[in-house]
């Protein structure tokens, strides 16, 4: 009997080929769909919302992914642990995304769980994997130097490696190091916690047992994937897509997780086709309403300086008894920045454009706020005035910005610098530490490495 013929030695014209391939882009397209996304989140948020019941402690969510997955009443805070920091070869533990605001909700709490997923094939985020792992032992080595047997790093064997985790646990003393020249206050930060953190994990395939345990001697920190693994291709799943809250840029048409949640019911009663439209108009009514608006936020220690999306100070009261730095994503030449005594529109451009612009325009913008504060220093207005830095999302341009200005005008208690003369030596590791103000101060601050960049070249050539 002759054997069976396989579909390699079939032979097909060059027209067949093409529309194999079209039809199958078109089924893979069709599976992505926007209604397969928001169902698979729906799906994946039922499983978030067994794990927190089981184990009795806040859901986090690790962003920019991990909101779409908690309903906001539901939601406990966020976090911002990337993944590219645990990625193989290049482990860190970030100076910019500290996440030291999480220590009040894990003491409150004795520990939280952390949400986040991934996209088809893996089985959990690096930054559930690693980042947390090293963050946990970082922080234990650092509060608590006593506790010896959980400074060692913990993570999920069938992840990773015996090598890599080897070579994660010899970089973990010069992480501790790095935190703790940034000279963050270490009893301000144990007044939230009583015990060393220990990450665990949580999967779709684990076995979930009721149980809100206190665990003597450390605080579990439960580290969420919500998404089903898919060792195969999407068409095979039935509409479900693993990691379905990822690449929104690619899928979502402006939709973010607090629109999503505030319209579940009506998006998801929509057909396919209509869905961008109706999207759009959502989006628009939200932000009409003020949903997920943001207000000034104060760099701590300093009691002045702010930093906000420039939606929320346009058309406020924000430049009373204030300087106010705009940074705006539009070129513009430096002679129109000036708009009035107390505000300056600057024309950088947008994004890495912006960035790298930001570098020269930062002599005149600190040399207006030392302007600003020179007029009052003998005023009694000096306590309640303000130094509002902003940018397009309040989270990158001005972030920079208010670096340059915490390095150059207080000093390290959050005060005025008396002597402008007096301003200390500064360096990478002084930049790291007052970028720990900010990191702090604003968990969510996110300035890009162009934008870093600029306030380095910018503080450390400038003539002493």
């Amino acid at each position: 009997m002759p054997a069976a013929t396989t579909t390699s030695e079939i032979i097909f014209s060059e027209q067949a080929n093409h529309n194999f391939s079209k039809t199958l882009g078109e089924l893979k397209r069709s599976t992505l769909s926007i209604r397969n996304r928001l169902e698979s989140i729906q799906h994946d948020a039922a499983f978030a919302n067994q794990v927190a019941e089981a184990y009795g402690r806040p859901l986090i969510a690790n962003e920019r992914c991990g909101s779409w997955y908690i309903d906001p009443k539901s939601k406990g805070g966020s976090a911002y642990f990337k993944s590219t920091d645990g990625h193989t070869g290049v482990w860190k533990f970030s100076s910019r995304r500290l996440n030291l605001h999480l220590l009040e909700i894990i003491g409150q709490n004795d520990g939280c769980i952390i949400i986040d997923s991934t996209r088809r094939g893996k089985r959990m985020p690096d930054a559930l994997s690693k980042t947390i792992p090293i963050w946990c032992s970082v922080l234990n080595r650092v509060l608590f130097p006593s506790e010896t047997e959980l400074h060692n790093l913990y993570t999920p064997p069938q992840v990773v490696s015996q090598s890599e985790h080897a070579q994660i646990s010899a970089l973990l003393p010069s992480f501790a190091e790095a935190l703790r020249s940034l000279k963050i206050s270490l009893d301000e930060l144990r007044s939230h916690i009583t015990k060393p953190l220990r990450p665990m994990w949580v999967t779709p395939e684990s076995n979930l047992e009721q149980t809100a345990s206190v665990f003597e001697k450390f605080h579990p920190i439960i580290c969420c994937t919500v998404s089903r693994r898919v060792a195969g291709g999407e068409l095979s799943e039935g509409g479900y897509i693993q990691g379905a809250g990822d690449d929104t840029e690619n899928w979502a048409h402006g939709l973010t997780p607090p629109v999503f949640w505030s319209n579940k019911e009506t998006l998801l009663s929509t057909a396919e086709h209509d869905m961008p439209d109706l999207i759009e108009s959502l989006v628009h009514e939200a932000k009409n309403n003020g949903l997920g608006g943001q207000m000034l936020r104060l760099v701590k220690p300093t009691t002045m300086l702010f930093v906000a999306p420039t939606d929320s100070i346009d058309g406020s009261d924000a430049g009373k008894d204030a300087c106010v730095i705009n940074l705006l994503p539009k070129i513009a030449e430096q002679s129109t920045w000036q708009t009035s005594p107390t505000r300056i529109d600057v024309g950088l451009g947008p994004h890495k454009l912006g960035s790298r612009n930001l570098r020269t325009a930062l002599p005149f913008i600190v040399g207006f706020v030392e302007k600003a504060l020179a007029q009052r220093e003998s005023d009694e207005t000096l306590p309640k005035f303000r130094v509002i830095v902003s940018c397009e999302s309040g989270k990158d341009l001005s972030i920079g910005t208010a670096l340059a200005i915490s390095c150059l005008v207080f000093d390290d208690e959050g005060l005025l610098l008396k002597d402008s003369s007096k301003t200390p030596r500064i360096d990478k590791s002084f930049i790291r530490s007052r970028l720990g103000w900010c990191s702090t101060s604003m968990p969510d601050a996110n300035p890009s490495r162009a934008t870093i960049q600029s306030v380095n070249s910018f503080l450390m050539e400038r003539p002493v």
